[in-house]
Formats: C-alpha cells, sequence, structure tokens
C-alpha cells in the first residue's frame, strides 16, 4: 500500500467540487446566494449554452475589497461566519467558504468587485490569483466560462442545452420568489428570458407560477410563538400530475424536507386523492437557532431542532386555511362586481320577499308514505344534526299540504341575498344534475352529488368518533355474496358493529343487513357492505380503522350520497346550500372535485355581450 501524502490544493478543490457542483444550475445557485448575502437590490444573469459555456452574475451589492479578492477564490474563507456560535444561527444563504473554490477548480473564472468607497474595481481570475484594475460601477460579477474544460468525464454526464438551462431556470426561480424585493433579469444566449421588478410577494407569485395559481390559490399566514408560515396554497382544483409547483422556504432558503412535505401531505390528504399533487408557495420563519442548515453541501436540506412541534404547526396551519369554505366569501365584494345599475338595461325593482326560514321539524303521523318520502330524507342528511339522548339524529322537512295531496307544491320566490347566505337561494334543477341557485354577486352553479358527500363525509368522521347512531332496517336487506365475503363478515364483525353495521348470514352465501348507520340509511346497502367487506380483506382491519379510516368513511359517504337524476324540491336544495356554508372544506369533495363554482353578473354580461 502506498505512503500516505498530502493531496495537492486543486485536486481537493476538484474533489469538493463534485459535491458543490453538480452541474450549471449548481454553480448558478452559490453565486446567486453570494449575491443576496451581499445586499444586492438588482441582479441580471447572462447564460450561454445553457450555463455549460458561460454563467455572467453581475449584482450591485456592497463588492469586495481589494484585499479580500484572492481568499474569495480559497477553500473555507468566507466573511459570513467566523465562531461555532455563528454556525449554529446562520442568516445567510451562503456560510461554507467552499463554493467559488469549488467553481474555480473546473471552469474559468473571473471575479470583478467595485467595494462602497472604492475609487474603482479590481479583477481577479482562477488562473493568475492577482487583482488587476478594472472598470465597474459598483457591485461585483462573476463570470463563469466552460464549466468542466479540465475535467471531460464530468463534462459527458451533461444533458442537453435545453435540460441544463430548465435547471437553471428553476434556480433562477426559487431565488426570485424568496426574494420578491429584489429585481431580478435572465437571458440565455442573448434574449432576455424572465424580466422581474421588484415589488410585493403576491405580484412576484403571479408572475412565476401563473395568474390561474393565484385565482386557485388560499392565502395562507400563521404564526405561533417563534414559528410564522405564510404564503399561497392551491385548492384540489389546481392540483398537478407532478411536484413541479411545489416551493418550500426556511428563513429565506429554498429546501427539499421530508418533514414538511409530509405536513403538506397530511393537509391535503382530506381533499386530495390519487396520484394528484397541490401547488404551494410557502415561507416558514423561525429562529435561525431552530434549525440546523449545516447538513449538505447543496444546503436544500435541514434538520429541525424541534421536529415535530414544526411538523404540527405547518399540518395545522395548512389544514384550517383548506377547511375554510370559500362560500362563505361568495357574496363578498358583489356590489363592486356588479355593473352600475345605469349601464343595464331599466328593470322594475324586484319585489321585497321575507328572508327564506325552512320550517320547524315536527314529528308526522306513523303511516306509510309515498316515494316522495325520499325527497324529505335526504334533508335529513343535508340541514344541522340535532342531539338527542340516543345520540346524532338527522332532520328533516315535512311534506306540504299540496305534497301530500299529490299535487306539485308551488315554487317560492327567491328572496333576496344577504350575507347571512353566501350562496344565495335555489331557482332550479338542471337534469337532475346541478342546483342553480342566486346570490348577491350573480349565479351559482352546484353539483349536488359532490357537495352532499363532502357534508355527509364530515358528518360521519364527527359522529363516528363516538357511538354512531344505528337507523335498524324495518326488512333486513339480504343479498348473495362471495364466499371471500362471508368469511371476511363474520371475522370482522366487530368492525363493522362499531362503524353501525348489524350483519349476519342469511343463507349458505347470503348476508342479512338488519342495522346501518342513521346517516346512511338511504345508501345501497348491498352496494355499500360489499365495498367495506373488499376494503377488510385488503388491508388489516386495525389499518381500515386508524390509518385508512378516512378513504374507508369517503367510500361510504359516497354510496350515501344524494344520486344524480334524483328531483329536489327547492326547500331541499336550500337546505343543501345552508349545509355547505356550514361546513369544512365544502369546497370540495371527497375526491378532489370542486361542488361548485360561481357565475357573476359581470361574466353573464360577457356572455350575451351586454353592453359592449
Amino acid at each position: 500500500m502506498p505512503s500516505i501524502r498530502q493531496l495537492p490544493e486543486l485536486l481537493i478543490n476538484q474533489i469538493a467540487a463534485g459535491e458543490v457542483v453538480e452541474r450549471p444550475a449548481s454553480v448558478l445557485k452559490e453565486v446567486l446566494e453570494n449575491a443576496v448575502d451581499a445586499g444586492a437590490r438588482a441582479i441580471e444573469v447572462q447564460l450561454e449554452q445553457g450555463g455549460v459555456r458561460r454563467i455572467r452574475v453581475a449584482d450591485d451589492g456592497c463588492g469586495i475589497d481589494r484585499d479580500d479578492l484572492p481568499l474569495a477564490l480559497e477553500r473555507h474563507a468566507t466573511s459570513k461566519i467566523a465562531s461555532l456560535d455563528d454556525l449554529e444561527r446562520v442568516g445567510t444563504m451562503g456560510f461554507r467558504g467552499e463554493a467559488l473554490a469549488a467553481i474555480a477548480a473546473v471552469a474559468r473564472t473571473t471575479l470583478t468587485s467595485r467595494a462602497a468607497g472604492s475609487t474603482h474595481a479590481w479583477r481577479i481570475d482562477s488562473g493568475e490569483r492577482t487583482p488587476v484594475p478594472a472598470a465597474l460601477g459598483a457591485g461585483t460579477v462573476v463570470d463563469v466560462a466552460d464549466l468542466y474544460y479540465n475535467t471531460p468525464a464530468r463534462r459527458k454526464f451533461l444533458k442537453s442545452e435545453a435540460t441544463e438551462f430548465s435547471h437553471c431556470d428553476d434556480v433562477f426561480r426559487r431565488i426570485a420568489l424568496a426574494r420578491p424585493d429584489l429585481g431580478l433579469q435572465l437571458a440565455h444566449n442573448g434574449r432576455v428570458v424572465q424580466r422581474l421588478p421588484a415589488g410585493d410577494p403576491a405580484r412576484r407569485v403571479a408572475a412565476l407560477m401563473g395568474d390561474d395559481f393565484v385565482d386557485q390559490a388560499r392565502g395562507v399566514d400563521a404564526d405561533a410563538g417563534p414559528l410564522r408560515v405564510w404564503g399561497y396554497a392551491s385548492l384540489p382544483a389546481y392540483s398537478r400530475a407532478s411536484r413541479d409547483a411545489q416551493f418550500f422556504f426556511v428563513n429565506g432558503r429554498f429546501v427539499r424536507d421530508k418533514l414538511l412535505t409530509h405536513a403538506v401531505s397530511q393537509a391535503y390528504a382530506d381533499i386530495l386523492h390519487g396520484s394528484r399533487h397541490p401547488a404551494y408557495v410557502l415561507f416558514l420563519e423561525l429562529d435561525p437557532a431552530g434549525v440546523d442548515v449545516n447538513v449538505h453541501p447543496a444546503k436544500t436540506e435541514v434538520r429541525f431542532r424541534e421536529a415535530r412541534a414544526v411538523h404540527q404547526f405547518v399540518f395545522h396551519a395548512l389544514q384550517r386555511t383548506l377547511a375554510e369554505s370559500g362560500a362563505r366569501l361568495a357574496g363578498a365584494g358583489a356590489s363592486e362586481a356588479a355593473p352600475a345599475q345605469s349601464d343595464r338595461d331599466a328593470q322594475p325593482a324586484p319585489r321585497a320577499a321575507a328572508p327564506y326560514a325552512p320550517p320547524a321539524p315536527v314529528q308526522g303521523r306513523l303511516a306509510m308514505e309515498s316515494a316522495t318520502r325520499s325527497y324529505y330524507d335526504f334533508v335529513g342528511s343535508a340541514r344541522p344534526a340535532e342531539p338527542t339522548a340516543a345520540g346524532f339524529r338527522p332532520t328533516a322537512f315535512p311534506p306540504s299540504s299540496a305534497a301530500a295531496a299529490g299535487r306539485p307544491a308551488a315554487e317560492p320566490t327567491p328572496p333576496p341575498a344577504s350575507d347571512d347566505a353566501p350562496l344565495g337561494y335555489a331557482l332550479a334543477q338542471l337534469h337532475g344534475v346541478y342546483v342553480l341557485a342566486q346570490n348577491a354577486a350573480g349565479l351559482v352553479l352546484v353539483d349536488m352529488h359532490a357537495a352532499h358527500e363532502r357534508i355527509l363525509y364530515e358528518k360521519l368522521k364527527t359522529v363516528l368518533d363516538g357511538r354512531p347512531s344505528v337507523q335498524r332496517l324495518l326488512i333486513p336487506a339480504v343479498f348473495s355474496v362471495s364466499p371471500r365475503d362471508m368469511a371476511a363478515a363474520e371475522e370482522y364483525a366487530e368492525v363493522l358493529a362499531g362503524m353501525g353495521f348489524e350483519i349476519g348470514p342469511a343463507g349458505p352465501q347470503e348476508l342479512a343487513v338488519r342495522s346501518v348507520p342513521a346517516l346512511l340509511a338511504r345508501a345501497p346497502v348491498a352496494e355499500l357492505v360489499r365495498q367495506l367487506l373488499a376494503e377488510l380483506r385488503e388491508y388489516p382491519a386495525s389499518e381500515v380503522v386508524t390509518a385508512r379510516r378516512n378513504e374507508l368513511l369517503a367510500t361510504m359517504a359516497c354510496h350515501g350520497a344524494v344520486r344524480a337524476n334524483r328531483s329536489l324540491t327547492v326547500p331541499e336544495m336550500n337546505a343543501l346550500l345552508r349545509e355547505m356554508e356550514a361546513t369544512e372544506r365544502a369546497d370540495q369533495c371527497n375526491h378532489g372535485r370542486p361542488t361548485w363554482t360561481q357565475l357573476g353578473m359581470a361574466d353573464l354580461d360577457r356572455l350575451f355581450m351586454r353592453g359592449q
């Protein structure tokens, strides 16, 4: 074995470059972070051939003194930390003091800088390492040319020009999102790709993420002691097939942290299912002593000192924001959005009507009722629950005298919209699928199945936390099943009973369901039970009632929700609207689809070219 010897300085730097300089985007990241730390207010980036041929970054920061320029290209030389205490409370983007040295070891690097108060600028390159006078107004220019010119094996691993530029563009976007107060410009092969003036965070997010994201995002802002999280999180309707629109910053630093990603995923778990991913731009602020950024040379990984507290804080902040129903905001700003009355055709003033008030529930006579009774059973799950001694019991609208006599009841005129009813009042039902309602802003369209599915799901989660109210069936539902389902029903009888199902054998290959949860009294029993038994066969019972509990409840709610092509009366539709306004996460069904949308008067006027 050869004797131990000291490695040459150049070889040491090239080894370190393997960790720091993975591709042109890595160089751009390190140089941009140095510009941000220098207090720059404007930064210009020029790339050639995806950054492989050239990366030039010019800033107007504080600059570097002549005597410090040679040290800037040396390893472990930095002005940002001086002691272990500084390292434990890092507040700058860079601090390791090895990026420029690693870059200079694998590329032709030139630094031109003019410190504040200097009469002129100085330039140094990675070959000579001797400062010479140069011309520059203020700040610093870092010019990196011919990446991996002296290590051709590494250069072969680089991808195409378009691919390398896309990685550089991602780095530029992250810095731009983190620092909206900076003016930034990106040019590639002489063509300006991005020009971002300094401004507020909302404008910067809209410029980089698009107006569609801003329109479909909720503002997040929560704090608890030293922790604060703020930014924008998209609604499930804006979900994406990949994670390319997910940006999380910790104290202004873009990170990829499993703990934070898990917290966000858990917050979306109830409203976004399948293989879709949310989009978000979130900023976490905390004491620098509470996070360790010295985990990896790329500085995209962090370690929190109070990891569980950070996870719970981010999770609950996002969950509360996403749980808020957009229905409460549906009527806000309607007066500003609506065109002036003089711009519209003269119309008679609407006749004043008393505010809608559903009749109080009453006990009807015990008798066999007509099929119209099924309509009122739906309202029992759409109106607020009334606690009783037996537990949860849905209320219902009594049939009107006209309906009882077999005559169609006259539909009431919708009362004027008010702040108490952001979703307005029902006008009609379209093809047995959509509810049309009128509010102060215009027209509201509601997918009644999706809306009722979310309402039932939220009620099931609340009810099954205790002992669910059970509805015994007057005539047991008997249906045939496979031998595997028969075995599963016997094995998991206790689990099913805890959910409110009383199931027993009725024959060699038949099951009889004698009771179901009260909220699912109108659900197709055979279809629902078969689905539950399939879930129990596929997953262990303990996992079904814990980790997969919400997925199971979502399945139950889907089967129990009102189906398409079912006619609803106006009181029933209004009850559905009021329940949506009072239900968390009512903007999406259990599968992440939107449950309602708003068409303002301006949108309707635009469709018919009124006022044009």
